[in-house]
């Protein structure tokens, strides 16, 4: 490994091999930029794209695609007040433009109560949807008298919300996540100029990353969904950038020690690579764990994720390098480092926190172990499971429409249950779907695909659609139709897609986890050689995620207003706190690995914490910013999600990085890294701890030259 490492590092770091470096990426991105703004083009954003991969109700979806050819979408308008029988006569005329071919509008429909009215429309949804509602949205209620309440809503009207959120996104989470990062590269390098440098540098990866996505979606079935698309160059920012400084940082130490900036270079890629080539890996091979998930999005948002983590790392190690030596020393202005001088003072802030950790290592780990289990508690109390209601910031008017409808008509009128079977077994699934208790109706007649071997039948619950008594009934429902002898039906819709949901998210819980713990285990025993040194630093991280989560579910219920977590967010916190946090663990040990072998084992652990303090507390606050960018975003799951990998990130940078891993080190001494060499070498002492190692304690890097 370490001789491969030293051939790749003489490209970017040669005084020939620079050049080469920058021509081929600009290539690339000339290449490739074209097919990079293509990304939107293989987005699924069908219903089927956040399902379980065979879920009942996504086999309904594909069942429904054999129907009709012009398959109706129907929008649900509310009228309540006064003035709501004025107001739905008005508008009738002015909606039926926009109905199908072949279809009416139904209504206006009173309520049981008799204070609301409703009028459902439906749409063409070969046409443009999205146009079509906004067009009818500017019609609905526009004349109505004052006191009166119109909103628009049904699945056409939810499909245009949730779009609308989804279009703003990319951009949002362009923008939000690039001056994020701007100000934190400012803040972190104080140079005008050295900031620009890792920017330019995830600027290349973003565009590798997009087109490969694109062409692996075109040309291997690689599953892109709006949400990965968006989480994707925010991973790919929060990666690089910590790639970046880990590498500014290691090669701004050899500057110090190194006359000739190609050699400090060379150096410093080898002897960072092997930890940032460990956390490409790891958390590239976590993500790809979430191939093994039922439920499609996470499968996509694990597939693209590892997508970019690859394209992150291969930009980071080749045109940040190449960039860097090109440009000189003096991009570190106006602190410039000078060959020969101290790589840092004597005493700094993290070798006085290294000391404190050593006069007591056993109370130190034992501490922070109790602050991490405490917040853990708190999942005990965790509500999972958001209704359709719940899932936005800001209440869009779909929501408001269903809220509405479900104070005066059976709850379940604007969003029906589907029942797809074979066309003679009709009579006896429309008995006995009537029959279970928690339907209000079968609707009368139904669609018939055009040989006429299938029936759609629409049954009305008497619940909200996404309540958990329509869970239940739709349970029930199921139950019944599938002991019609024949019938082969299958129960759909909103209620029971959310059903499926509940039930995929916990599945595959308990079927990523552990394949991901035994990723990561396998990773960090290859890289550190021993098995206690993984073993611990694993649960470290499992720790620190317990700690996250419920640090995270105190504040969604008590801050934040939240009613409840999202059922993905354990499992798509877990693999990415576990990928992300374990990466500092990676930078800490293998520095310490590397210093313990020369100095031993107690000033090698505090030579790797005192080294790599500053530039890991920096990598930390940048990734945690870039995922707090969620925290402003309208859907509350991305949301929660920003706002649980920033806590977790926070934690494993300040708290287990900084106390709780170093502390177990030096309590176990030689222990820690058994059955390696480190264990069976014998104590040793020597070298200056205080000032990092001397220039000539090194052997040169082989096949270098100045």
């Amino acid at each position: 490994m370490r001789a491969l490492l030293q051939r790749i590092a003489r490209a970017p770091g040669g005084r020939r091999g620079k050049w080469a470096v920058l021509a081929a990426w600009l290539i690339v991105a000339v290449a490739l930029g074209p097919l990079a703004g293509k990304l939107g083009d293989v987005e699924d954003t069908s219903s089927n794209a956040f399902l379980p991969h065979g879920a009942e109700s996504a086999r309904v979806n594909t069942e429904l695609e054999k129907f009709r050819t012009d398959t109706v979408m129907p929008v649900v308008v509310v009228y309540t007040g006064a003035g709501a029988r004025e107001a739905a006569d008005a508008d009738r005329a002015a909606l039926d433009r926009f109905t199908a071919e072949g279809q009416r509008i139904a209504g206006p429909v009173p309520s049981d109560d008799g204070e609301a009215l409703m009028t459902v429309v439906p749409l063409d949804s070969e046409d443009e949807v999205t146009d079509t509602v906004d067009a009818l949205r500017d019609i609905a209620g526009a004349n109505a008298p004052p006191g009166t309440d119109v909103e628009v809503g049904g699945p056409a009207a939810s499909l245009t919300d949730s779009v609308a959120v989804f279009d703003s996104l990319d951009a949002t989470l362009m923008i939000a996540t690039g001056l994020v990062v701007t100000a934190l590269l400012l803040i972190t390098y104080r140079s005008p100029v050295l900031w620009l440098f890792p920017l330019l540098s995830v600027g290349f990866a973003a565009v590798l990353t997009q087109a490969s996505t694109y062409l692996l979606a075109e040309h291997a079935s690689l599953p892109v969904d709006p949400q990965s698309a968006g989480v994707l160059m925010v991973l790919v920012f929060g990666v690089g950038t910590d790639y970046a400084l880990l590498l500014i940082a290691r090669y701004r130490e050899e500057l110090h020690r190194h006359e000739d900036r190609h050699r400090a270079m060379r150096i410093a890629l080898t002897r960072s690579g092997p930890a940032v080539l460990a956390s490409a890996g790891t958390i590239a091979v976590g993500l790809a764990c979430l191939a093994l998930a039922d439920i499609n999005s996470s499968r996509s948002l694990g597939l693209v994720g590892a997508v970019g983590v690859v394209c992150a790392f291969l930009a980071m190690v080749t045109v940040l390098p190449a960039l860097l030596v090109l440009a000189g020393r003096w991009v570190f202005w106006p602190f410039v480092p000078r060959s020969g001088t101290p790589t840092r003072k004597e005493r700094t802030l993290w070798s006085r926190i290294g000391g404190l950790v050593a006069r007591r290592p056993r109370w130190s780990w034992l501490m922070s172990v109790a602050v991490t289990g405490v917040l853990a508690l708190s999942t005990a109390g965790i509500s999972l499971g958001l209704t359709q209601s719940e899932m936005f910031q800001d209440k869009p008017e779909s929501v408001v429409a269903q809220e509405r409808l479900s104070e005066h008509f059976p709850s379940g009128a604007s969003d029906p249950a589907q029942i797809v079977t074979r066309t003679g077994a009709a009579a006896e699934v429309r008995t006995a779907a009537a029959g279970v208790d928690g339907v209000a109706r079968v609707e009368p007649g139904g669609d018939r695909t055009p040989d006429g071997s299938l029936i759609m039948l629409s049954v009305v619950l008497e619940d909200a659609p996404d309540s958990d008594a329509a869970k239940d009934t739709v349970d029930a429902l199921r139950t019944a139709v599938h002991a019609v002898d024949g019938a082969d039906a299958l129960v759909g819709g909103t209620t029971a897609e959310s059903l499926d949901t509940a039930r995929a998210a916990d599945r595959d819980l308990t079927t990523v986890v552990p394949v991901v713990l035994l990723v990561v285990l396998a990773v960090l025993i290859g890289l550190l050689r021993a098995l206690v040194a993984p073993v611990l630093l694993l649960a470290t991280v499992v720790v620190s995620y317990l700690a996250a989560l419920g640090a995270s579910s105190l504040l969604f219920e008590h801050v934040l207003g939240y009613a409840g977590v999202d059922w993905s967010i354990p499992l798509m916190g877990f693999v990415f706190l576990v990928a992300l946090g374990i990466d500092y663990n990676i930078f800490l040990m293998h520095r310490v690995r590397e210093e313990t072998a020369r100095l031993g084992v107690t000033r090698g652990v505090l030579e790797g914490l005192t080294s790599t303090g500053g530039v890991i507390t920096s990598a930390g606050v940048v990734l945690a910013a870039t995922f707090a960018v969620f925290a402003g975003l309208p859907l509350v799951t991305m949301a929660q999600m920003g706002v649980l990998v920033g806590i977790g990130v926070l934690l494993d940078t300040f708290l287990v990085r900084t106390v709780m891993v170093p502390a177990l080190a030096l309590d176990l001494g030689r222990r820690f890294w058994w059955p390696g060499k480190l264990f069976r070498a014998a104590p040793r002492s020597g070298g200056d701890a205080g000032s990092g190692r001397a220039a000539e304690a090194r052997e040169p890097v082989a096949g270098t030259r100045t």
